[in-house]
């Protein structure tokens, strides 16, 4: 492809990618009248949507989403870098590891809430965090699970071999040798484990659409019974999504690094 031509396709993606989140900007700084024509860019811009998402609940929303999805990926990084280390090393599980891992990330969510609602309901945990970090556990735990086997196996076996007979026991070898190796991984499976968990609204609905409820509840609460206040949904949506690009853009070295480096090649 030529270069005028490569030019042009990446400036049709661009415009693609950019004009949603352009056309959300614009609806936010609507007022209700100008939103009686959302596509059009005669308009006098308007604060009110911003003031009414700000002052109404979306930024402790937001804050408890932070919550939840550092709580989830902490658990899942320790519980599933161990598993992935086994499942590498020792085969821990076999083939039936594997394939169950991938399982439970092609398991719908619908399958496992009613069990988690009659359990957190009896334990007296509904309606609060502590439900939906479990149940973003079931998965966000196996997608980080998945990425790190990957990173595992593409360490060679004769660095630790070396570490061990230099004197490092096997956890010593892991810490000081192996997982310096993944710390790509590591961050692409957190930044994609952590964006699993920011954008759920299916377990943060049922189990904790409440006190406890997290951003993308408390966005789909601008869709009521009058209709869908666009204009305040459209600044809580930027909300939530501006935070993520901006981790994004400081953390893509590190997340291409990472997928490129093994964690997807099953």
């Amino acid at each position: 492809m030529s270069r005028p031509l490569r030019a042009l396709f990446l400036v049709i993606a661009v415009v693609a990618v950019a004009f949603p989140f352009a056309w959300v900007v614009l609806i936010s700084f609507k007022s209700r009248v100008d939103l009686n024509d959302p596509s059009s860019l005669s308009f006098t811009p308007t604060s009110a949507n911003w003031s009414e998402v700000l002052h109404g609940g979306v930024l402790e929303a937001a804050l408890r989403s932070v919550e939840v999805g550092l709580a989830t990926v902490s658990v899942s990084l320790v519980a599933g870098t161990l598993g992935a280390y086994a499942i590498s090393r020792f085969k821990a599980g076999g083939g039936p590891a594997r394939f169950g891992i991938l399982l439970a990330q092609l398991m719908p969510p619908a399958v496992l809430v009613v069990p988690l609602f009659i359990l957190f309901f009896n334990w007296n945990l509904r309606d609060t965090i502590w439900a939906v970090i479990a149940a973003h556990l079931t998965f966000v735990l196996p997608v980080v699970t998945w990425f790190m086997i990957g990173f595992f196996d593409a360490v060679p076996r004769e660095l630790e071999e070396q570490a061990m007979i230099d004197g490092y026991g096997r956890f010593g070898a892991f810490r000081r040798v192996v997982l310096p190796q993944v710390l790509p991984g590591l961050g692409a499976a957190a930044i994609f484990g952590f964006v699993l968990s920011w954008n759920d609204l299916f377990y943060a609905l049922i189990l904790a659409g409440g006190n406890a409820e997290t951003l993308p509840v408390a966005i789909s609460s601008y869709n009521t019974f009058r209709g869908v206040e666009l204009g305040a949904m459209s600044a809580a949506i930027l909300v939530s999504v501006v935070p993520v690009l901006i981790a994004s853009f400081f953390v893509q070295k590190r997340l291409v690094r990472g997928i490129s480096g093994g964690g997807l090649k099953y």
